[in-house]
């Protein structure tokens, strides 16, 4: 790139920055940058800087600093969509209910549209629902849905963001989060906080404080934007097997919410009503391609021994749907019943 095209580059880079809306210090910092570059180059210096400054100004000229959705809330309507998602868990669901409520008041009684109801933690074993509870919270709230997997976590980098004075420096995953939602008010999910790595886990839990504690996370600085974001009107929802690791600071900023285990009849109707119809709609089978005797859900509700959740149950009707689909398309019928006599050819 010669010194003419970096100049045109840079007159763009100008422009795209006074066309977003950003909040004015930034906008400032920004500027400054751009201009000690155009300096540069009209003295015959170097590109170096040319493309840190630009992945900065790509950044955060597409974040979302005011861009909101407007919250559904709605108690009837929440119930709808957790009825519609969740089989039983009247308990959990009634504590998600109770949580809407608290926003609703706050709403309806503040000027300010600060929410601090405490953030849910929802801890129970494996396939217990816990994922699927935020999403129908956003779902219910019409807000955006942001999972950040804490599984095998290694670093607070990873949430924090590297300088941009390296090149090949990202935002943290909560910044990479906010610009795909598109919102600066989404469900952030923080899944599995049992998971991250032992050798950083006072590190990153150093950071969860932060992310969860009204009082500080309104001002939340990734190292790469090097500008408060204001998080305060994130709904943060965390999950985990257990608590055994988790830091006494961040439990203090989470209100658990116990998952139960499933009981082989609770399972049995979760498999009939949601699994095997999502799994079969989106194969592109017809409904009536496959059925499943009464006799057969016991023996596929327990494959290997006692499961607290629904995986096992999930991975296998899935195995007995794909049975199906390669019986149907190699000709062998159109339509199949899973019996006590065949089931063996089906898993």
């Amino acid at each position: 790139m010669d010194t003419s095209q970096s100049l045109s580059e840079l007159e763009k880079l100008k422009v795209k920055l006074q066309s977003a809306h950003l909040p004015a210090n930034l906008q400032e910092k920004a500027n400054q940058q751009i201009e000690r570059i155009n300096l540069t180059l009209k003295y015959g210096g170097n590109f170096a800087q040319f493309d840190i400054v630009e992945k900065y100004i790509d950044w955060i000229t597409n974040l979302p600093w005011e861009k909101k959705t407007e919250d559904v809330l709605d108690i009837k309507k929440t119930k709808e969509v957790l009825d519609r998602n969740h089989y039983g868990l009247e308990k959990i669901k009634a504590r998600v209910l109770e949580y809407l409520s608290v926003l609703i008041l706050q709403k309806r009684n503040f000027k300010e549209e600060r929410f601090h109801a405490p953030s849910l933690f929802f801890v129970g074993l494996v396939g217990t629902g816990k994922t699927t509870f935020a999403i129908s919270l956003a779902e219910a709230l019409g807000r955006k849905f942001i999972r950040i997997p804490f599984g095998g976590l290694s670093s607070p980098l990873d949430l924090r963001g590297q300088s941009k004075t390296a090149p090949e420096a990202e935002p943290g995953m909560i910044i990479r989060g906010l610009r795909r939602a598109g919102s600066k008010n989404p469900v952030i999910l923080l899944d599995e906080l049992d998971r991250i790595t032992p050798e950083s886990r006072a590190a990153i839990m150093g950071v969860l404080v932060e992310l969860l504690d009204p009082g500080q996370n309104s001002a939340y600085t990734d190292y790469f934007v090097d500008y408060p974001f204001d998080l305060s009107e994130v709904i943060f929802i965390a999950t985990a097997n257990n608590t055994t690791n988790i830091a006494t600071a961040v439990m203090d900023r989470l209100e658990v919410v116990q998952m139960p285990s499933y009981t082989d009849d609770e399972k049995i109707q979760i498999a009939k009503n949601y699994v095997l119809p999502r799994y079969v709609k989106s194969a592109g089978l017809n409904p009536e391609s496959l059925k499943i005797d009464e006799a057969v859900w016991t023996k596929l509700a327990r494959p290997l021994g006692f499961d607290a959740g629904i995986r096992s149950l999930e991975r296998t009707i899935e195995g007995v749907v794909r049975k199906t689909a390669f019986k149907i398309v190699s000709g062998q019928g159109s339509s199949f019943t899973v019996t006590e006599a065949n089931i063996r050819d089906f898993l």
